[in-house]
């Protein structure tokens, strides 16, 4: 089997990226209607003025921080009592894409920024690092040591949450120029250099590092590796994100764009990992080739999926794949990588949902549970995890074997209850429009899972069972997908600047990966 080329995968997918962002003469992004309808686009400002509803009523009133997530009914007395760098920094970038969208005016954006941003400056940080602790009051905005449920936290500074902290501030520094010195104020401590670990190499002599998953500045109840940031004792995880096409990406973005991380660390990371049995506990057996960039060698894996190679995410779903796409315009300035794979990941979501499974809907996503709290769910059979992110409450995995070395358990499973993360379909708003339209509509108009605050964050379709409440993470995917696909790009204009574009486009752009429709 060979794959077409990138050029040809896309003018022949079902799903091509008619009207996706392009370049204009002078270097910057614009985006095209995607083909939309006047009524599409009314539905889709609709849903993101009821979407913003929810995070208004989520956020403090004097902190102007936002609540983790809130009911359905929307009552403040249902908000969480904790938030976290994310969901803050969700709300700033939402704050822009509600004005770009003429949901909120100019005025009201600046004020709900300036206040958030004034408390930010106020809240306990890591000074050696200048990051964030993963959890706070918003109503206080003091970092919590208990949860409202009574149990212990230990204090923890996270790579990929401060990441989504420092791209929202790098969108306001940039959108709101009145704003500029208060949001440099908060972004400039920030050095991602703390959760780099240049050792952390797989013993290959001149390779770069890898990205912790972070630290606690003080002794938690978990083993750990005593360490130093900044010449301070800390206790890091014994975790690195070694794995690409997953929602770290974007804090090696950022850490390389401000020159506090060496750029080859972006091919330091796995696209899969590689083909021999000793790793046979992975679902199924990638196939690709040896590439070399940065003078680093990289195993461009793919995995096989319904006539498709696709580089996988860890739990193959649509937040791994398509968030950091938010912000950086992967597609765009890396053509024969992101471009590629990006609108088939969507397919295969498609595929599967439509097809495969039959459930009549597609979109999967961690959420929360409609059953539960939360959850985790995917397209099991394109991701890395050998427990697999399962589409269904029933959460069926999937097992296609390891050619060569273990026969497969469960390759051909039955799916059940399939559960769909409506954040899902925004997020692949650029690469399906129609479908995710489409898609959307039957999930509020059939199923019902539509409230006063938009979406609610998941739905079992067979059982038609809601997860009737709202979190400030995926209503942020929301607002944040609408922002560039309806208000010309804004978070990809304010975050993908001519200093960032100059050092992040060369980067990935140079890079091939093994994924294609196979011919």
């Amino acid at each position: 089997m060979r794959l077409r080329p990138a050029a040809a995968v896309l003018a022949a997918s079902a799903l091509v990226l008619t009207g996706a962002t392009t370049a204009s003469a002078g270097g910057r992004h614009h985006h095209d209607d995607l083909g939309l309808t006047r009524h599409d686009r009314a539905d889709l400002k609709r849903w993101g003025q009821d979407t913003w509803t929810s995070f208004v009523a989520m956020t403090d009133e004097i902190t102007g921080l936002p609540a983790d997530n809130i009911d359905a009914s929307l009552d403040p007395a249902t908000r969480s009592g904790y938030t976290s760098p994310t969901n803050i920094g969700a709300y700033l970038w939402s704050t822009i894409s509600a004005e770009e969208l003429g949901i909120i005016g100019k005025r009201e954006a600046r004020h709900r920024l300036k206040q958030t941003l004034t408390t930010l400056a106020t809240m306990e940080r890591h000074e050696p690092s200048g990051m964030f602790y993963n959890w706070y009051d918003e109503a206080t905005a003091t970092k919590l040591t208990v949860f409202p449920t009574g149990e212990t936290i230990y204090p923890f500074l996270s790579s990929v949450d401060n990441g989504w902290m420092a791209a929202a501030l790098m969108v306001v520094r940039t959108a709101e120029p009145s704003l500029r010195r208060q949001a440099d104020a908060l972004l400039e401590p920030m050095n991602f250099a703390a959760f780099y670990d240049p050792a952390a190499n797989g013993g290959v002599p001149g390779r770069a590092g890898l990205l912790r998953g972070g630290f606690w500045a003080d002794p938690p109840n978990a083993e750990t590796d005593p360490g130093t940031v900044a010449g301070s004792p800390v206790y890091f995880t014994k975790n690195h994100y070694d794995i690409t096409n997953s929602e770290p990406r974007i804090a090696s973005y950022i850490g390389i764009a401000r020159g506090q991380i060496p750029p080859a660390h972006y091919y330091a990371t796995a696209r899969t990992f590689p083909a021999s049995c000793d790793w046979d506990w992975l679902e199924q057996r990638p196939v690709g080739v040896t590439r070399t960039y940065e003078g680093i060698e990289v195993f461009e894996g793919a995995f096989t999926y319904r006539g498709m190679h696709i580089v996988p995410t860890w739990g193959g779903d649509m937040f791994e794949e398509l968030m950091p796409d938010l912000f950086v315009p992967e597609s765009q300035w890396a053509p024969r990588s992101w471009g590629v794979n990006h609108p088939l990941a969507v397919r295969a979501h498609i595929e599967h949902g439509m097809e495969e499974a039959g459930y009549g809907y597609w979109g999967f996503s961690p959420a929360s549970d409609p059953f539960g709290t939360y959850d985790v769910y995917g397209v099991d059979a394109i991701g890395m995890d050998p427990t697999g992110y399962p589409s269904d409450a029933e959460k069926t995995n999937v097992d296609a074997g390891y050619e060569g070395c273990r026969e497969a358990t469960n390759p051909a499973p039955t799916f059940a209850d399939g559960v769909v993360t409506p954040h899902a379909s925004f997020l692949a708003l650029p690469y399906a429009p129609r479908e995710a339209v489409d898609n959307l509509r039957n999930i509020e108009a059939v199923l019902g899972a539509y409230g006063q605050g938009g979406f609610y964050d998941s739905v079992a379709v067979r059982s038609n069972t809601h997860a009737d409440r709202y979190l400030s993470l995926d209503q942020g995917m929301v607002l944040g997908a609408l922002g560039n696909v309806l208000g010309g790009g804004v978070l990809h204009d304010s975050f993908g600047t001519r200093q960032v574009e100059k050092v992040l486009r060369p980067l990935i752009g140079q890079e091939e990966f093994s994924a294609g429709v196979i011919k």
